[in-house]
């Protein structure tokens, strides 16, 4: 076992930690190895580059942790990169990198030796286990088992339950958090003032609620101003009170929550079926001491009181009831609520204590096994 200084060497393999470019789980990644790195750990960032990520950085590479970005348009040069990490105590693929990831998962699973500790650490859980199910020869599938443990970033007891039952060693959730350095309470900007801001992509899985639970709204309530950001909505037609401001980076993340009235958690459909998986936003968005509005979904209230800390909605209708019983006086008290509780509760600093006691007992199983 190689030790750093007083923790483990962590070799990671996801999407992008410097971009949040068509990279929803980017602050998760961010908030995870910040919280590491400051309990002691190593960790290097292992990032393709796809999707024009590297052109759209967020952030420059942090003193938290080492980003190595490589080519990923031959295979040959993937694998160069895995056998590169074969020295490290811990080496993680995530899910959904966004190139190669068939080989990544296959290439990960044996890279290092009998001291290696493997983990497969899913950022979209409830998706991949429907592929999971639904194909029994899915190469996953197959290599569940050679993965000391299977982390996911939500989806609760089900997640657990259905992953044990496909192969895996071992499940952990490890939910979305707040990283209170990052996510915070910042005065309000022009740019996002709105009665309802939206901050999501557009994905297949997720469009048919966005409809739903924003755009819907807004043509019930023409009189009212509502602000949608993200990738991919520029030719979806919109009522006219919707202003599209695109890609929000982010830098722009607190400024958009602490300016609009209430700010919108729309859930992806895999993640409602699932349930207990709170999306990133909802822990940015109540950090900054938003008043949140949610589509419904099983487990909110594990994570912030309805009707207290959040306001949660069935459909598009219930959302426009929400807005407009609001008045700027109780959507602050609902967003001081939920702020204090996700900075009691839910902060990536007590996320990566969970990590960390589960990364050394696996690093610990392995010593013994070769003693």
């Amino acid at each position: 076992m190689r030790v750093v200084a007083d923790g483990l060497d962590i070799a990671l393999f996801g999407s992008s930690l410097v971009s949040a470019w068509w990279n929803g789980a980017c602050t998760y990644y961010r908030g995870i190895v910040r919280s590491l790195h400051d309990l002691g750990h190593h960790v290097t960032f292992y990032e393709p580059d796809v999707l024009d990520r590297q052109a759209h950085r967020d952030i420059p590479d942090p003193p938290w942790a080492d980003v190595v970005v490589y080519p990923a348009d031959h295979e040959d040069a993937v694998r160069a990169v895995v056998a590169g990490a074969a020295d490290a105590d811990v080496v993680v693929k995530a899910s959904g990198v966004g190139a190669h990831d068939a080989l990544l998962d296959d290439a990960v699973a044996v890279v290092g030796g009998r001291h290696t500790v493997h983990a497969y650490w899913d950022v979209d859980a409830p998706a991949t286990l429907v592929r999971l199910e639904r194909d029994r020869h899915e190469p996953l599938r197959r290599l569940l088992p050679s993965y000391d443990v299977v982390l996911t970033y939500g989806g609760g007891q089900r997640v657990i339950d259905r992953y044990l039952a496909l192969g895996a060693r071992r499940c952990v959730v490890v939910a979305n958090a707040l990283d209170e350095r990052t996510h915070h309470r910042v005065p309000p900007d022009q740019r996002f003032r709105a009665d309802l801001a939206l901050l999501a992509n557009r994905l297949p899985d997720r469009e048919e609620r966005v409809d739903e639970f924003f755009l819907r709204p807004a043509a019930l309530l023409p009189e009212r101003r509502f602000l949608l950001g993200g990738n991919g909505w520029d030719a979806h037609a919109l009522p006219p009170n919707v202003r599209l401001i695109g890609h929000v980076g982010t830098d722009d993340h607190n400024a958009l929550n602490s300016s609009a009235l209430a700010v919108l958690n729309v859930t992806r459909h895999s993640m409602v079926a699932n349930g207990w998986s709170p999306a990133t936003r909802v822990f940015e968005a109540a950090g900054a001491g938003a008043c949140l509005i949610t589509d419904a979904w099983p487990g909110v209230e594990d994570f912030l009181a309805p009707g207290s800390e959040i306001l949660v909605a069935e459909d598009g209708a219930a959302v426009a009831a929400h807005v407009e019983a609001l008045d700027a006086r109780r959507a602050a008290a609902i967003g001081a609520r939920a702020q204090r509780r996700v900075r009691a509760d839910h902060t990536y600093a007590q996320r990566a204590v969970l990590v960390d006691r589960l990364l050394w007992r696996l690093v610990g199983e392995r010593s013994e096994a070769r003693a």
